[in-house]
């Protein structure tokens, strides 16, 4: 009998599932590098409603899959939990479409797009949790190629992230309102394809080592569960729409995601079956996890504050040519694609030489990198006038510096709960560690808010007065300040996290 664990290659399974995925991240992050584009020119919003707006969309992405994850484990199974997203997210992608095509009609296009966001957050909770898991359903227990499957896997979420603002952007962000469908059906196209891909392939290539077909269903999905997901979906047109329709400041999905925030790693870091060495490893993925916060709640800038300033205050000509501000969503995953091996390499050097530093070590210096990002920006901003527009150069080494981070933090992270969580709960710690990334991209959407009026917005009306945000009882009146906000953030996390990483190393019990 063949040995597997010698084998060379990869299954075709893998290749299946790296273009499904490479698909749906075109049709997410095409549809997100031109939203805030679309919510402030199209619709005409604040740049503070559009980007709580923003926040709320992209926290409750990072929810919905403890939602999709529970159903696809206990009836679903893998393959008709991906059917079903992906359905939903190309209907949630077309509504979008039909939402860009009635913006001359607002209340019919804000009802159309609260629609459209609520299916592909539901579809997302499907989909996101359940494909990433059949990779290591098609390789033995133990086998060594499942690391580089998952690498080639990481590119393909990538190759969609970098190609789509090219594409979704080119077509919406032309400077003329009308586009942004095309961007929109752009998305929806992508995620078609995806979704016939791996139906028609799924049954051919998606075996697992022994030849039988992997991710089928559990059972038969029974009322209650289906009543659970048609409720998630009213829960979720209703909290994303309350403010509109009932004029109201109230944020209940503010609420909902930090509530969740305190309420899970409460119950778990209680149960009375932990030893007291999984107590204070648990502890450890808690406490990195605030500090993912701050980590992600900064990066995520780019789909908001940072697209909103790119298309106002950044000089993106190239000759006679305009570059479309949604395009510099795609330096970070160029950026990924690029760096990655390279940090992986590095990484294993120093571990030869038994220097490399420990995970939330590695998270400090992700913070770090985060930070000077911004104190780049700010340098650029400081002392310009809000009418004179900065080279695209300093936009672009921010990002570098923040892919940077993210390669420092980002796989670090997710590999350091798998270490530590006891088997019984990694499902749920993995859980808690992706609702730490619904935080931080509701928060995301708050601190975009606080950018203040400058070239990029609406002429004031007669008897109007300029009304700057604050935060904490700090004023922000110009947009150096504003970065100010995130260089003090992630520049005192970082510092905590240096001196706390000694501490937590000594909680890890031996786990590096």
């Amino acid at each position: 009998m063949e040995n597997t664990q010698v084998q060379k290659g990869h299954p075709k399974g893998l290749y299946l599932l790296f273009f499904t995925e490479m698909w749906e991240r075109f049709s997410y992050y095409g549809m997100r590098a031109i939203f805030i584009l679309f919510l402030t020119k199209a619709l005409v919003l604040s740049s503070k409603d559009a980007s709580n707006i923003y926040g709320s969309f992209t926290g409750l992405v990072y929810l919905t899959p403890l939602l999709g994850g529970y159903l696809c484990d206990r009836f679903l199974g893998n393959r008709r939990s991906i059917f079903i997203g992906g359905i939903l997210m190309a209907i949630g992608q077309f509504l979008m479409f039909l939402c860009g095509n009635t913006i001359s009609s607002p209340e019919a296009a804000t009802t159309m797009m609260w629609a459209g966001l609520t299916v592909l957050i539901i579809g997302n909770g499907f989909f996101k949790p359940n494909i990433s898991t059949m990779v290591g359903q098609l390789y033995p227990k133990g086998d060594r190629r499942v690391d580089g499957a998952f690498t080639i896997f990481y590119m393909g979420i990538n190759l969609g992230a970098f190609f789509s603002p090219l594409v979704c952007g080119g077509l919406g962000d032309t400077g003329n309102i009308a586009d942004f469908k095309w961007g929109f059906l752009a998305a929806c196209i992508g995620m078609i394809v995806s979704v016939i891909s791996f139906e028609i392939y799924k049954n051919k290539y998606l075996t697992g080592p022994d030849g039988q077909p992997i991710g089928m269903p559990v059972k038969k999905m029974d009322m209650k569960s289906l009543g659970i997901v048609l409720g998630s979906i009213a829960l979720i047109f209703f909290l994303l729409s309350f403010k509109t329709f009932f004029k109201s400041d109230i944020d209940m999905i503010g609420y909902l995601i930090y509530g969740a925030m305190v309420i899970v790693p409460l119950v778990i870091i209680t149960d009375k079956t932990l030893t007291k060495e999984e107590r204070s490893r648990i502890a450890v993925i808690f406490i990195l996890a605030f500090f993912v916060i701050f980590f992600w709640s900064a990066f995520e800038q780019a789909g908001a504050s940072l697209t909103i300033f790119a298309d106002a205050q950044t000089n993106r000509h190239i000759g006679g040519w305009e570059m479309p501000a949604s395009w510099f969503q795609s330096i970070n995953p160029l950026g990924i694609i690029i760096l990655a091996p390279i940090f992986t390499y590095f990484w294993g050097q120093l571990h030869k030489r038994n220097l490399e530093p420990a995970s939330p070590m590695k998270m400090a210096w992700g913070l770090a990198l985060l930070c000077l990002g911004y104190i780049v920006i700010a340098f650029a901003v400081s002392g310009v006038d809000s009418q004179v527009k900065i080279s695209m150069w300093w936009l672009i080494s921010l990002y570098l510096l923040h892919t940077m981070g993210e390669l420092c933090l980002s796989p670090i992270g997710l590999s350091m709960v798998s270490k530590l969580a006891p088997i019984r709960f990694a499902s749920l710690l993995m859980g808690t560690w992706f609702l730490a990334n619904a935080a931080a991209n509701k928060l995301a959407g708050t601190l975009s808010a606080l950018i203040p009026p400058g070239a990029g917005e609406t002429a004031l009306k007669p008897g109007e007065t300029i009304v700057y945000p604050a935060i904490m009882g700090y004023q922000i009146t110009n947009l150096y300040q504003f970065f100010m906000v995130f260089i003090m953030m992630s520049g005192v996390a970082a510092v905590i996290l240096f001196v706390l990483s000694g501490v937590l190393r000594k909680m890890m019990h031996g786990i590096k």
